[in-house]
């Protein structure tokens, strides 16, 4: 969001902002207060405010904002109040300057706080030391962001690439979702459908939480694309199939969760593609376990990754039997499982078109052709069954099994199956049934599998089964049953598996039948559970007790008999008249052979469905509060010759137009029926205006709306649930504490604890709410609902600012005040708030304060260490040791003087070899029988130390380039490596195929890049981050790459598409690269040779700053260890019995240095013994010996012996005894203790605002009893927690303490 259009402004809080750009303030140089609270703020550019040099208040609360970049405030001197309270600051070490500029200006940014890493959430920046602040070495690169750039989807909130629409009441997936995203949770919401492209592009998503929602198919290529999915959450949805390819790109799925859905099988191959994949929940699934299961059962075995304990729901052989354990011959298919399973990996898919038939989309119309049989494949798509008793004619002739799924079967009338003895399976799973009725079946008395799954069955009656005394298996899964019939299966006497699962039954008295039922019958039934009374929801209805199924207040069954005439309606033969009964709806019970309907009171519009009246003459609809007609209601009504809409509110948009037209045609309304809308339509004749007047200009009213779908309007109030009602129009599920049909009255108006802010709540009938609060302090209003501002009468001085509390407040004191009214001048040289470092003298001025440095330091708090080897005066090579105002030279061995000015010893003799021999690059020579040889310095080798074979790399960008004539087309490259670094470039090629040696997390890495083909790495074993030398070796031959280190088993890459060559045209770099964004090496690197060449450093050209000759750990010291203490300076810790700057002195004394704590060092040859002082022991005298302890001879009767600073035992006595020896018992009593007491609420620390008082109970009871609480109150006590936000709690407290009966 740009604001450099805007005008002056102040308050930008409570808006939609997401990112501030670099120039979002420029020109708008004299803004002194600036609000952007309760955005969602995620990104600040670099430089965001520096136009804002007057600006003296920022406000940046209860954003998204996780990093601040550097000097972001710095052009702001003005600034005296910073607020960053609800943020997400990461403080890692991007924001340790943040720290520094808030602990320099204590008061300006109180109440900022990490929120990440876990270890530092709810601390203080400003008080996070400064070692805390550090960054992995992924993030070390500070990061930057792009304002222009941010996008999140409405509802949802985004932060850190992760986007949370969680219970948003959804029903679509978001179609903006960021492609950088790595996390999103769209679960708990009422998304049905899924666009196939809804995540397309989210390449770096590594997280989909979509459970919880009412999912019923995966789309096709769904999850294509999404190559870093490693978590998939799909539980708890009602997915019943998959294809066979959804999760084809998943090959970095760790976790994949299809837990509580539909599904009955799963296709074979379906987690093939899941490379990757740990974890997989399979459980509460209606599992077939038939043939086509048997592969998930090996799969299962093969790979234990199930871990919640999927099991099989049938067939009853193999009913709750975990899939995992079931042996692969026990997975068999007979007809009906065969069906049920056989296609579910292809959901739906395209068939041919049978022969003779026509088709259409998903409709096969075989009316009229004469056929003797079913034409194959019609059990996956809808049947237009025109002439359904053609099909019914013809079961007798056909196979024993019989497939009608999925189609549109409204009713079976009786007498279809007549006939049809030899049918043994009847699958009608999928159609539209809403009743069943006694006889239906008749004639199918040879049937074993009846399948009415997913119909609109909403009672079965005690004749629905007569005569199928021989079905074995009969589902009724997902219907809308709410009650039984008792005896409805009785005649069922071959039964075995009844599946009533997915059904809403309402276990009143009508259905206690059915409990005892499946009690006694113990048949495999999936345990149905009731749905209503609220009390037994989800309970199974076996497991309900008799006395629970109850009528009281919940008698409705949907399988009483409904009247021949409807209620409210008069019915004379055919004719049933309804007028001026205020009817909202049609009622039910209409007979079919209806000849007159007169005056039905409907609210409908154009979203209501279709009416059907066959063969009816007149219909009058006359004067009642009809807004739209659906198009072609009237299309079945071929004999009617008359039309009364006359008195109607009729809204003649768009959706009317058709209803124009057909009056115009036939004349069949009598020009009575007037337009009420829209605006210009109104009081127009539905006969005579002309139909392009009949537009759609907008939204259609709400009350149009409403009158079909009556929740539109929202009739509950108080957050009741609205759902459509057949008979009641609406009816309302009210929510805790309110009843009544629009739930507006409450059942105790404190019971949902109105008043606010840890008010009590108070029934009274003075008030009209029906109760009154009593507020808290510093709270006031109807419902304690305002905090006054108590900064309207405030003392704080020295222009600090006010901010307002709960009963208080608090002044926010500019620079250098202090005090709680900012009244103090601050003294920065009080101890606890000294800035001056190094022992220097602080001295307090007026506005701030000054830092006399002692000799050596430097800078405004002496927190320079100046390097006074500046410019330093050792010669002949010696080392400078820099130290406090002064340092040491440390000379070459035989060197002396304060500056090593003294060379060694002349040797007198003419005659020795050394005379005219010439060492090279500092070297001394010395004579080895009678032999002149030069000592090298570190890092140099040869005769005459005349070649630099070592190397140590100490800055960021240092690297070593060897030239391209050293190169030859096959090499093999070696090289000696000390480091205690874990990343790091060793050797580096860049030309058409580069190849890299590197270290990484203390590995050696190899990586050979062909540029035609994605790269190639291997790792060794072996680490070599210890500090000590390790040998890497690189052998390029053939169509390998080898990498050996330490002389270990080498690592190969073979199979090249090509021979791996070092180019004569490009040069080899060591330890680094030309390129500055490269990993550098720290550290030494010795011994290099190419084709065993020794590389000599010294004679390349000019190299990159940081690389020094030698390693100065290594060779300085003769009898110690070097430690380093600059990046080119070295000091010599020696063993012992050694000293001196090179540890090459002997020390005559064992006992100088000696380890002895309590005791005396004596010397024994060239080691020494501790001789203990009196209380000690051990071979430092470092342990207390108990036998001299004065706690020995001091009897403590009721508790411990301690001794006290001057050596004396005391006792310290258990809490219910006193005395000198603990030998005196105290009576029981209380004692008072204040604290405050803490809550953690997940992440969120939260504390009482005041001390809340405790009583112990302490001392002794006779005859057996114990010291206890007798008495206790409870008091509301209000929580502050760090994020600023608080809540009230009763606490219990204890008030008396006696003897009593022990706990």
């Amino acid at each position: 969001m740009l604001f450099f259009s805007l005008p002056l402004f102040r308050d930008l809080s409570e808006n939609q902002i997401q990112g501030i750009p670099r120039k979002a303030f420029r020109g708008i140089t004299d803004v002194k207060n600036l609000q952007l609270d309760n955005n969602q703020i995620s990104c600040i550019e670099d430089g965001a405010f520096r136009a804002l040099r007057d600006l003296e208040i920022l406000t940046l609360n209860n954003n998204n904002i996780t990093r601040i970049p550097l000097t972001s405030f710095n052009h702001m001197p003005k600034i005296r109040t910073l607020r960053l309270h609800s943020n997400y600051l990461y403080c890692d070490c991007h924001l340790a300057w943040l720290s520094d500029w808030l602990r320099q200006r204590r008061s300006i940014g109180q109440f900022t706080f990490c929120m990440a890493p876990v270890h530092l959430r709810g601390f203080n920046v400003a008080d996070v030391q400064k070692k805390e602040y550090v960054c992995s070495g992924s993030h070390s690169e500070p990061p930057s962001c792009n304002a222009n750039s941010i996008t999140c989807p409405s509802p949802c909130t985004c932060s850190n690439n992760i986007v949370d629409c969680r219970g948003k009441g959804l029903t679509e997936i978001p179609s903006n979702l960021p492609e950088g995203i790595v996390e999103i949770d769209i679960s708990k919401n009422q998304i049905s459908d899924i666009a196939p492209d809804a995540f397309h592009g989210l390449k770096s998503l590594t997280s989909l939480v979509l459970y919880g929602n009412k999912i019923t198919e995966i789309p096709k290529g769904l999850f294509d694309g999404l190559v870093s999915l490693q978590l998939l959450l799909l539980n708890a949805n009602k997915i019943n199939c998959l294809r066979v390819n959804t999760f084809q790109d998943l090959h970095n799925l760790n976790l994949l969760s299809l837990y509580d859905n539909k599904l009955q099988t799963i296709s074979k191959g379906l987690f093939a593609p899941l490379q990757s994949i740990q974890t997989l929940h399979l459980a509460q699934n209606p599992f077939v376990c038939d043939c086509h299961l048997k592969w998930l059962a090996d799969y299962l075995q093969d790979n234990p990754i199930e871990t919640s304990g999927a099991r099989c729901s049938s067939p009853r052989r193999l009913a709750n039997k975990r899939i995992s354990q079931i042996k692969s011959k026990k997975f068999r298919c007979s007809g009906s499982e065969d069906y049920r399973s056989k296609f579910t990996g292809e959901c739906f898919m395209d068939l041919v078109c049978p022969e003779k038939c026509r088709c259409e989309g998903t409709i096969v119309d075989c009316s009229n052709q004469k056929l003797t049989r079913l034409p194959t494949s019609l059990s996956l798509v809808q049947i237009n069954i025109w002439k359904k008793a053609i099909i019914f004619f013809l079961l007798p002739l056909l196979s024993p099994s019989r497939n009608l799924n999925n189609n549109k079967i409204k009713e079976i009338r009786e007498g279809a199956f007549d006939g049809a003895a030899g049918v043994q399976e009847l699958m009608l799973t999928g159609n539209q049934l809403e009743s069943v009725q006694g006889r239906m079946f008749k004639g199918l008395t040879g049937l074993k599998t009846m399948m009415l799954r997913s119909n609109l069955i909403s009672c079965v009656n005690n004749d629905t089964f007569a005569g199928l005394s021989s079905v074995r298996l009969l589902s009724l899964y997902d219907n809308r049953i709410t009650t039984i019939t008792p005896g409805a299966f009785h005649t069922l006497v071959s039964l075995s598996t009844i599946n009533l699962l997915s059904n809403p039954f309402n276990c009143n008295c009508h259905l206690a039948w059915l409990g005892k039922w499946l009690r006694k019958r113990r048949i495999v039934s999936g345990n149905p559970r009731c749905q209503k009374p609220s009390f037994l929801k989800e309970i199974p209805i076996q497991d309900v007790a008799i006395q629970d199924f109850t009528c009281d207040g919940n008698d409705e069954s949907s399988c009483l008999l409904s009247p021949r005439c409807p209620d409210q309606c008069t019915c004379i033969d055919s004719v049933v008249r309804c007028s001026n009964k205020g009817l909202h709806i049609l009622p039910k019970g209409i007979p079919k052979d209806l000849t007159i309907s007169s005056k039905f009171g409907v609210e409908r519009d154009s979203h209501c469905s279709n009416i059907f009246f066959f063969l009816l003459f007149c219909r009058t609809l006359h004067g009642n509060d009809i807004s739209s007609v659906p198009e072609g209601s009237f299309n079945d009504l071929v004999s009617l010759s008359h039309l009364a809409l006359g008195t109607n509110p009729l809204n003649c948009d768009c959706s009317l137009r058709w209803l124009s037209e057909w009056v115009k045609a036939g004349y069949k309304e009598p020009g009575i029926a007037r337009c009420s809308g829209p605006e210009d339509m109104a009081d127009r004749l539905l006969l005579t205006t002309p139909t392009h007047h009949f537009q759609c200009k907008g939204p259609v009213d709400i009350s149009i709306m409403s009158k079909c779908n009556p929740c539109l309007s929202s009739p509950c109030k108080n957050n009741g649930t609205c759902n459509n009602d057949p008979v009641e129009f609406y009816r309302c599920t009210c929510p805790f504490g309110f009843k009544g049909r629009d739930c507006n009255m409450p059942i105790n108006a404190c019971i949902q604890n109105p008043c606010q802010n840890g008010g009590t709540c108070h029934l009274t009938e003075a008030n009209k709410d029906g109760f009154s609060c009593s507020c808290p302090l510093g709270y006031e209003g109807e419902r304690c609902e305002i905090n006054p501002d108590d900064c309207e009468d405030n003392d704080c001085e020295n222009n600090s600012t006010c901010m307002d509390g709960i009963n208080n407040y608090v002044c926010l004191c500019p620079p250098n005040y202090t005090g709680e009214l900012c009244d103090e001048v601050m003294n920065h040289c009080v101890p606890e708030l000294n800035p001056c470092k190094h022992e220097s003298k602080c001295i307090s001025l007026d506005k701030g304060f000054r830092c006399e440095c002692l000799p050596g330091y430097s800078g405004k708090n002496c927190e320079t260490d100046d390097d006074d080897c500046v410019g330093h005066k050792c010669r002949h090579g010696a080392v400078c040791v820099d130290a406090v105002n002064g340092y040491t030279c440390v000379c070459p061995q035989g060197f002396s003087g304060l500056f090593c000015e003294n060379p060694p010893p002349m040797v007198l003799l003419q005659t020795s070899p050394c005379d005219h021999y010439e060492c090279q690059n500092g070297a001394q020579c010395i004579v080895v029988h009678h032999e002149p040889v030069c000592r090298c310095l570190a890092g140099f080798a040869g005769q005459k130390c005349e070649k630099l074979i070592t190397v140590n790399f100490v800055g960021k960008d240092s690297y070593v380039e060897l030239p391209s004539a050293k190169i030859r087309p096959q090499a093999n490259i070696s090289l000696q490596v000390s480091t205690d670094k874990d990343n790091g470039i060793l050797l580096y090629k860049g030309d058409n195929d580069p190849l890299a040696l590197e270290l990484y997390q203390g590995h050696v890495r190899l990586i050979y890049d062909t540029l035609n083909s994605p790269p190639t790495t291997v790792y060794s074993v072996e680490t070599i981050n210890d500090g000590q030398f390790h040998s890497v070796e690189l052998v390029m031959l053939n169509q390998t790459l080898n990498l050996v280190v330490d002389k270990g088993t080498p690592k190969s890459l073979s199979k090249l598409q090509k021979q791996p060559t070092v180019s004569l045209n490009t040069p080899l770099y060591i330890g680094g690269m030309f390129n500055k964004m490269s990993n550098g090496f720290h550290g030494c690197i010795h011994d290099v040779r190419i084709n065993n060449e020794l590389q000599d450093f010294k004679d390349l050209p000019q190299q990159s700053l940081g690389v020094l000759p030698g390693c100065k750990s290594c060779n300085i010291c003769k009898h110690g260890i070097c430690r380093s203490i600059e990046k080119t300076s070295v000091i010599c810790e020696c063993h012992p019995g050694w000293t001196g700057p090179l540890c090459d002195q002997e020390i005559g004394d064992p006992c100088h240095n000696n380890k002895c704590l309590h005791g005396k060092c004596t010397a024994a040859n060239f080691a020494y013994t501790c001789k203990c002082s009196e209380g000690y022991m051990g071979m430092y005298c470092d342990k207390k010996n108990d036998s001299s302890n004065p706690c020995r001879l001091w009897k403590c009767n009721h508790g411990q012996c301690k001794i006290s600073d001057r050596g004396e035992p005391y006792c310290e006595c258990d809490p219910t005894y006193s005395g000198e020896h603990c030998d005196k018992e105290n009576l029981c009593q209380g004692e008072i203790i204040r604290e405050v007491i803490r809550k953690q609420q997940g992440y969120n620390t939260c504390v009482t605002t005041s001390k809340v008082p405790q009583m112990e109970c302490r001392g002794s009871c006779s005859n057996g009893q114990c010291c206890v609480p007798l008495r206790s109150k409870r008091r509301k006590y209000i929580f502050q927690c760090v994020d600023g936000s608080s809540f009230v709690e009763e606490l219990e407290r204890h008030v008396e303490c006696g003897c009593s009966k022990c706990l």
